[in-house]
């Protein structure tokens, strides 16, 4: 999300470098450029009109210190009326009432309701360490049922059982009551949706809110709606009394126009954002660390995160072990590290976070989840030995495993040169070397064995 914003803004700025002072000229020119690039992101107009009007309130007050160029002072103008623009200080997620916490979720069919219902429930368990029922009262659509059963299987919750057809305010309130039994901390009511605002779909969102008084009235909506996403968003803001808002499928989203605008429009907070279709593809919102990646600052803080909460301490360990006692870097190794770097969301997905002048020039680009299953897939497709000795894998071997795995051969010839080159650096980190890598990896940095960034 944000790509194409933060480069127009990026090149906005590189304009103003070499320029000796802010002036009323160059801040026409820049502005005109930043309501260019908030045009192309699909913000909204009267969004685009306050921001631009405070941006140039701050410029032509600012003071150049002489530690500071104007493209710096311009940044940190930007970046703090961003961050005001998307909501000031983080809201935060908080659970204070008598559990069990009724969290009720609403938005239009197609927008990603059911999946964030299960996606919130894990981060509710792995987060705050809750105990979570769900339930669907999308009567009208019995898949919506069923997936939301399978769901709560995969993210380890309760699931309150409902028939197809029946009424949903009944199915809400025997849920609340099985959650009051059940000793549940949270009860996430999942309702039906519609392909437009009617209402009828706002008459049964207010009767089941109604009848199980939800602390928490969250709208689903699809980031890549755009200007839709923000007429949805108030429609359902005025006639349900909605606490926040959830954007989905915010990584499919590189504009990032409703997520700018939807503060602003509805006066509601964005509470959290989807950005994949996994069940662990939740992220709270911080105003702060979307303005950073914005303006090309990366968000260093979601990095460390993502990659804590993914690297299997027991395999680095293990890793590690091998590589300072002399132990050979072998092809089970590499699947190893390439499935640690799959369960965060590939290269890019790191990336991503990074600050702009580290992660462009030289970086490898395409090094997604799709690309790493096909590597995977590659050495699943060899035999024991070839994997603990490579060297073995000659030109019929690597037809062979081209087949089997579903690839080319060049595919397979671009594996083994990546472990060659992984494996030459293992051998020179025997010793102190790796021991100060893994060191800095348990306080945050990468895990021993991450793929060489060429």
């Amino acid at each position: 999300m944000f790509e194409n914003l933060s480069q127009k803004l990026a090149k906005t700025v590189q304009n103003l470098r070499g320029k000796g002072r802010i002036s009323e000229d160059n801040i026409a020119e820049t502005l005109r450029e930043v309501r260019m690039a908030l045009l192309e992101a699909d913000v909204a107009l009267p969004v685009i009109k306050t921001f631009v009007d405070a941006v140039r309130s701050k410029a032509k007050g600012a003071d150049v210190a002489t530690s500071l160029t104007p493209g710096q002072v311009f940044v940190s103008i930007l970046h703090r009326e961003l961050v005001e623009l998307m909501g000031g200080a983080r809201e935060g997620f908080e659970l204070r009432a008598q559990p069990p916490f009724v969290v009720l979720l609403a938005g239009l069919q197609g927008a990603g309701k059911t999946t964030t219902a299960a996606k919130l429930a894990r981060w509710l368990i792995e987060a705050r360490k809750k105990r979570v029922l769900l339930v669907s009262t999308d009567v009208r659509r019995p898949a919506a049922i069923l997936q939301l059963r399978r769901l709560a299987e995969q993210v380890g919750t309760g699931f309150h059982a409902a028939e197809s057809g029946g009424d949903p305010v009944a199915i809400a309130t025997s849920a609340l009551e099985a959650a009051r039994q059940g000793v549940y901390d949270v009860l996430i009511v999942d309702t039906a949706g519609r392909l437009h605002v009617d209402a009828e779909l706002m008459d049964e969102a207010k009767a089941i809110e109604a009848r199980v008084g939800a602390h928490e009235r969250l709208f689903v909506v699809d980031a890549m709606a755009g200007q839709d996403a923000l007429n949805s968003a108030k429609a359902f803001s005025s006639a349900l009394d909605l606490t926040g808002i959830i954007l989905t499928k915010t990584d499919g989203d590189s504009r990032g126009g409703a997520a700018l605008s939807v503060r602003h429009i509805t006066g509601k907070p964005i509470v959290f954002l989807g950005v994949g279709e996994k069940t662990d593809a939740l992220q709270p919102f911080d105003p702060e660390r979307i303005a950073n990646r914005i303006l090309g600052m990366g968000d260093v803080v979601a990095l460390v995160e993502q990659v804590q909460g993914k690297v299997d301490a027991a395999e680095a360990e293990r890793l590690a072990k091998k590589v300072v006692s002399g132990g050979k870097f072998d092809l089970y190794d590499l699947k190893g590290q390439l499935e640690q770097l799959q369960s965060m969301g590939g290269l890019e997905s790191l990336l991503d976070k990074l600050p702009a002048q580290l992660a462009k020039g030289g970086m490898p680009t395409g090094v997604g989840d799709k690309e790493l299953r096909r590597q995977i897939a590659i050495i699943n497709a060899m035999t024991h030995c070839e994997r603990r000795r490579p060297e073995i894998i000659d030109g019929s071997r690597r037809r062979r495993i081209a087949t089997g795995s579903g690839t080319q051969v060049p595919d397979v010839n671009r594996l083994l040169k990546q472990f060659t080159e992984m494996q030459r650096m293992m051998k020179s980190m025997k010793g102190g070397r790796f021991r100060r890598m893994l060191g800095a990896w348990k306080g945050g940095g990468m895990p021993p064995g991450f793929p060489p960034l060429r």
